[in-house]
């Protein structure tokens, strides 16, 4: 009987035991299990953001696709690519502290204010002179002085001149002579007033008024002294006629200016007189008149350039009719010129920093996270630059405090790894932040295959329709790219096959280091490896 309890008890214990263990183990595991997944949960990576799956320089704090239905790609953090690698962080707190102020790139137009300086000048078309065409003295003088106001057929002086009593003799014969043949026939009336006509025309050569001819007419006396008279209104500019003098055929006695509209002749220099054009507003200041502004519109842009100001002179014609401007005057000349009809893209010109061999603007990418990037500059005007590459609009770049984040965070040396045209040679050294050198790596090249759609010499841009480019997993597709060096366009030409070598210069942003012909061979003169 006691053994079978001791084999019953024996039984209930091993029993246990095997039960225990078992929970023991099941327990283990699910804490391994539970462990792993804990140290799998705690190590999975965070996305820190989206870029473009082209490599173009844009990115995306949520998914979205590009404008070819491609989904932007996840990077997460610790996974930055090289190009990340420029990006300036700084905390949120100092941030605030520089008072950083940003601003969205955008389409506007660009309208840049020229000044130069004038002055005022008659109307050359204006301008008259009295000249004698025949010998006499200076009887009487009516208008004796310089800056006098004259209307057309006022009376200027009386002259004796044997010429013109000839004259006048002349006429009164002829018109004497057509009386008396009066009854005679057709041909005889018509000799004689051939005559009459012929000897009040040279009177009329001579510049004789109207209205000393009609009076010669009516009177029939020969007059001794006869008036000559202004043919048009103005000012006296010049007086040379004094009472007695004697004159000669061709001498200057008086010159004359209408002044109810004036010239301003502008300096401008050259720089600026591609934004100028025939019919543009002016806008006009005098200092004799602070308060007053007048408008004009340009009506010439002389064909010369002053070599000693390098400037060329702008006409505008300006109604004058109070006469308040006077011939060399000074004057302020202000021309408000548009770049273009249509909007461009453009950024203050405070968010850009000149390195001296590039342009650099600070990109906002959002989380205290900015990125220099190296951008193509136009046209200037009123604070605004005109950008031709590097950005795109509605991008976020910092127009404020961008020379204090360069500080803060040694921009210089982020920069500097730029290089100069995009990338370092393999031989070229840095510091590290230890102070000790190190030899930098080469800038990797990618290569590709493609047809010239379009040059750009001025702005050393090339626009290829390249095949896909493995190594940056691009497929087919017409591009813009700058070229480090505008030599390499010039034995190219559009419709031309290429094959090239491209390199990343600045984040997303692929400059060609090397271009050629494909009939030529790339590996004979190529600049580097992959």
């Amino acid at each position: 009987m006691k053994s079978v309890v001791k084999l019953i008890m024996a039984g209930v214990a091993i029993t246990t035991a095997l039960f225990a263990s078992y929970w023991w183990g099941s327990t283990q595991s699910q804490r391994s299990t539970g462990a792993a997944l804990s140290e799998a949960t705690s190590t999975e990576k965070k996305i820190l953001y989206y870029r473009n799956p082209m490599g173009l320089p844009d990115t995306s704090p949520v998914p979205k696709k590009d404008t070819m239905g491609m989904d932007y790609l996840p990077v997460y953090e610790g996974e930055e690519s090289q190009s990340d690698q420029s990006i300036v962080k700084i905390s949120t707190e100092k941030i605030q502290k520089l008072g950083v102020r940003t601003e969205t790139a955008t389409l506007r137009e660009l309208t840049r204010t020229i000044r130069a300086v004038a002055t005022i000048q008659a109307d050359e078309r204006k301008l008259y002179t009295l000249v004698t065409k025949f010998e006499g003295w200076i009887q009487r003088l009516y208008v004796n002085t310089t800056g006098q106001v004259v209307k057309k057929g006022d009376a200027l002086m009386d002259v004796y001149s044997p010429d013109l009593i000839t004259a006048q003799q002349e006429y009164l014969i002829a018109i004497r002579g057509s009386q008396s043949t009066a009854d005679s026939d057709t041909d005889v009336r018509s000799s004689m007033q051939r005559l009459v006509t012929s000897a009040l025309q040279k009177l009329r050569n001579w510049d004789i008024a109207e209205t000393e001819l009609q009076r010669l007419q009516q009177t029939g006396e020969v007059r001794q002294y006869m008036t000559l008279r202004s043919k048009a209104d103005g000012v006296v500019l010049d007086k040379k006629a004094v009472m007695g003098q004697r004159f000669m055929p061709g001498e200057v006695l008086y010159q004359i200016a209408d002044l109810s509209s004036v010239w301003v002749l502008a300096d401008v220099f050259e720089q600026d007189l591609g934004m100028v054009h025939q019919g543009q507003v002016a806008t006009i200041r005098v200092d004799s008149y602070p308060n007053k502004v007048f408008n004009g519109e340009i009506a010439f842009i002389y064909p010369t350039v002053t070599p000693e100001t390098r400037t060329a002179i702008v006409r505008v014609v300006l109604p004058n009719p109070d006469g308040l401007l006077k011939p060399a005057m000074y004057a302020r000349v202000e021309f408000a010129s548009s770049h273009s009809k249509d909007k461009v893209l453009a950024i203050p010109d405070s968010a850009v920093l000149d390195t001296g061999t590039r342009r650099v603007v600070l990109v906002d990418l959002g989380a205290g996270r900015f990125e220099p990037r190296t951008v193509k500059l136009g046209m200037h005007a009123d604070g605004y630059a005109e950008v031709l590459g590097g950005i795109n609009a509605g991008e976020t770049i910092v127009v404020k405090a961008n020379f204090l984040i360069d500080a803060e965070s040694n921009l210089k040396a982020v920069l500097s790894g730029f290089g100069h045209g995009g990338h370092q040679q393999p031989d070229e050294k840095k510091e590290t932040g230890t102070g000790s050198l190190v030899k930098a790596s080469p800038s990797k090249t990618h290569r590709g295959e493609g047809t010239i759609n379009a040059m750009d010499f001025a702005h050393a841009t090339i626009t290829l329709a390249h095949g896909p480019i493995a190594s940056l997993q691009w497929p087919a597709m017409i591009m813009d790219f700058r070229v480090s060096d505008p030599v390499l366009l010039r034995s190219l030409k559009p419709g031309q096959k290429v094959i090239f070598e491209i390199t990343e210069e600045s984040a997303g942003e692929y400059i060609i280091v090397h271009i050629q012909p494909a009939d030529l061979s790339l590996g004979a003169t190529a600049h580097g490896g992959h």
